[in-house]
Order: structure tokens, then C-alpha cells, then sequence
């Protein structure tokens, strides 16, 4: 009987170390590994090379030990947290490579939209579930995303992340916050109105964004029974759409 062959990780891109950009761990040393593929397709995606299929020929399709040897490549073989992104990590065979990772040490955060439930979420460290609002032209099913948060068990530490670009946005997460009080919210400025061109070294539109962070920040402290943090992609106002880092 032939042997089972091993479950391989499409990979978009893995760099690293550099700081985590946003939410619950912005500013922490990371190494990133973004995976390719997406069940979504959000109006302004800021990672289109690792969502649309024309970029599959981009992807690598790598075992778990080559995936780990790179990360131990990049990190020096320095514990540090490993960001599993997208794309929506979720759809990739993980759960080998987080075991593999505590196993010397590291720590793993995912960030997902909740459309996906892997019984491996309950081995991550920290799970960000970041469901995504009426501008991303997509609907939330939330029955999945109740089905993450019972496949992560108790623990990682578990947070959700919204995009907020205008009311209807604010909106949701506002709705999305009574109906999840046990988690702790954060609350990010839309990037990308229209999504940018397909060289991501091109330059943002840092005043819409700074534009609408200030909005939001008033728009939350003036809201008095919304409790949610609002933090920047700090690795947009550093480098802004360039890959890498």
C-alpha cells in the first residue's frame, strides 16, 4: 500500500523578522507566513497576490518541514510569534507545522474571517477572527463563525478585528460587539478605496487613511457603550504597501 503523501502549504510569501502591523500584537517581533488562497473576495483585499487564482503560479506548494526550515532561517532559531495569514489561512493544513513550532518554542497567532472552523485553532496561541463589513462586498455566515469559536476551545486568547470604512461599517461592528461581548474588539481604518494597483509598492493614500482613523477614533469615544480599541496598520505608515516587511 502506498504510503500517504504529506499535506503541503501553499505559500504566498514568508518573511520576516519584522513587527506584527496590526491588532492585539501590533508592534511585536513576527516572523509571517502568508498562505495562498481565499473563500472571500473583499472589494479592497490589500493582498490580492495571495487571494486571486491568477497569482497561484506565484505560490509555492511547501511540506511542513520546508516551512519550518525557512522560519528557523529567518528567526535564527530566536523563538518569536509566527503569523499565519492570507488569504484565509484557515483552508491550509496547519495544524503539523503549529505543533511543530511549539515544539521549540514558538508562538502562533492566525487571523481568519471566521468562514472556516479547524480543530487546530484550539493549538494557536492567539485567534483573531476579523468578520468582514457591508464595504467588503461579502456576508458574514455566522453559524461558521460560531463554529471557530468552539473549535478554538480555551486556549488561545481570542480577539476580533473589523475594517471600518464608513458608517454602514461602524455599524456592524458595533451589532458584531453585542452580540460577542466576551471578546475584546479592536478596530482598524480602512486601507484601499478602490484596492491598489497591482504593484504593492505603490504609494497609499495615507490622508484618506489618517482621515478616516480620526473619524473613527471619535466616533468611538464619543459612543459610550461601545467599548473597542482602535489602532492603525502601523506597517502601512512605516512602509506603506510594500511586501515583506
Amino acid at each position: 500500500m502506498t504510503a500517504a503523501r504529506p499535506a503541503e502549504i501553499r505559500v504566498s510569501e514568508l518573511f520576516g523578522p519584522t513587527i506584527q502591523g496590526e491588532g492585539v500584537l501590533i508592534g511585536l517581533p513576527t516572523v509571517f507566513v502568508r498562505t495562498g488562497g481565499c473563500d472571500y473576495r473583499c472589494s479592497w483585499c490589500d493582498s490580492l497576490h495571495a487571494v486571486d487564482s491568477r497569482y497561484r503560479e506565484e505560490w509555492r506548494a511547501m511540506s511542513t518541514e520546508d516551512v519550518w526550515r525557512e522560519v528557523t532561517r529567518l528567526s535564527g532559531g530566536t523563538p518569536l510569534m509566527i503569523s499565519l495569514s492570507g488569504g484565509n489561512p484557515a483552508i491550509q493544513p496547519l495544524g503539523e507545522l503549529i505543533g511543530r513550532g511549539h515544539e521549540e518554542g514558538y508562538g502562533f497567532a492566525l487571523e481568519t474571517q471566521g468562514s472556516v472552523a479547524r480543530d487546530w485553532f484550539a493549538d494557536l496561541d492567539v485567534l483573531v477572527l476579523s468578520p468582514k463589513p457591508p464595504s467588503s462586498g461579502m456576508e458574514t455566515d455566522w453559524d461558521a463563525f460560531d463554529a471557530c469559536l468552539r473549535a478554538s476551545g480555551d486556549k488561545p486568547l481570542v480577539v476580533m478585528k473589523v475594517v471600518v470604512f464608513d458608517e454602514a461599517d461602524y455599524a456592524y461592528a458595533r451589532a458584531a460587539a453585542a452580540r460577542y461581548p466576551q471578546l475584546p474588539l479592536y478596530l482598524q481604518p480602512g486601507n484601499h478605496t478602490p484596492p491598489p494597483p497591482e504593484d504593492s509598492d505603490a504609494p497609499i493614500d495615507i490622508d484618506g487613511v489618517m482621515e478616516r482613523m480620526r473619524w473613527l477614533v471619535a466616533r468611538v469615544t464619543e459612543d459610550r457603550w461601545f467599548e473597542a480599541r482602535v489602532l492603525p496598520q502601523l506597517h502601512v505608515l512605516l512602509w506603506g504597501n510594500k511586501r515583506g516587511v
